[in-house]
């Protein structure tokens, strides 16, 4: 306990209301590792004493917060909570060991910019940071106000301008779809009108992304650890549409892998599952 070198470093160890404090003082000398050991405990009992009738709520570890926070919102429906998972993932494996008098705007912040290098998407950030301020509770709504006055509680995303179908326009499309010759085109586009899939998306899905007990799917590849894309529910109309294709494709071609493609290539008819058709347009299928 107290202080001592690591890798040139100098750390402070120490327990306060029954947790460990172990940190990097990222000092070489020992008289600033001594002071930022002092500054860290006063944090600490500053933070502690700041609401008296929660002191054990300030000493919480986010993951714990996180677990409690999921137990309820897991009860609302199946669609609901499949967001929810991924998100607490990410924010567990970055933030979990932390307690809740660490967070202040500075450690949002500072989690935008870590899943900003990991390549994950803007939109997906402020949705993860969304429930991150919820799962804090009051301490979350401070922290929001404050990155709001800031202009820094959202990052920017893309705008992307698009038509929007009205309801007997998607009715007659699916008609058409049902029509064409490739048992491609009825699904491809009830994922497009259903699941807003991009078409490189949908023309390079496998099995392996769609979970079919939970029911959604996993859009896009990891491009480094924490980046694993963006989860999709499978509503009732496109569940009931993918199980009818199911079938279909265990006939054509005897099994369905997790490495094969669900909209595998060939023309007119598909016959190699292990690539993905090169377009989805029902002239070329």
């Amino acid at each position: 306990m107290g202080l001592f070198r690591r890798g040139g470093m100098w750390w402070y160890e120490f327990y306060f209301a029954g947790q460990r404090i172990r940190e990097s003082t990222k000092s070489k000398s020992k008289t600033v590792a001594r002071e930022a050991e002092k500054n860290r405990k006063c944090e600490l009992e500053e933070g502690f004493n700041n609401i008296t009738d929660q002191r054990r709520e300030r000493i919480r570890t986010f993951r714990d917060m996180a677990e409690d926070f999921y137990d309820a919102y897991k009860l609302r429906p199946p669609d609901s909570a499949v967001f929810a998972e991924y998100a607490i993932r990410h924010l567990n494996r970055l933030l979990g060991a932390k307690m809740l008098v660490d967070f202040n705007e500075t450690v949002v912040t500072k989690y935008q910019n870590d899943r900003l290098s990991e390549k994950a998407s803007p939109k997906t950030i402020n949705e993860e940071v969304g429930f991150l301020l919820r799962i804090l509770g009051e301490p979350g709504d401070l922290i929001r106000v404050r990155l709001r006055k800031k202009k820094t509680l959202k990052l920017k995303t893309r705008e992307v301008i698009g038509k929007a179908y009205s309801e007997d326009e998607k009715k007659r499309m699916l008609q058409e779809a049902a029509k064409a010759r490739s048992p491609h085109i009825y699904l491809a586009l009830t994922l497009a009108l259903n699941a807003g899939m991009r078409d490189g998306e949908i023309k390079q899905l496998t099995w392996a992304q769609i979970n079919f007990p939970k029911q959604y799917l996993a859009v896009g590849r990891a491009k480094m650890a924490g980046g694993e894309g963006r989860t999709i529910p499978l509503n009732s109309e496109l569940f009931a549409v993918l199980t009818d294709y199911v079938e279909w494709y265990k006939q054509k071609f005897g099994a369905l892998q997790p490495e094969w493609y669900v909209f595998p290539f060939g023309s007119p008819q598909p016959t190699d599952p292990t690539r993905h058709v090169t377009t989805l347009r029902p002239s070329g299928l």
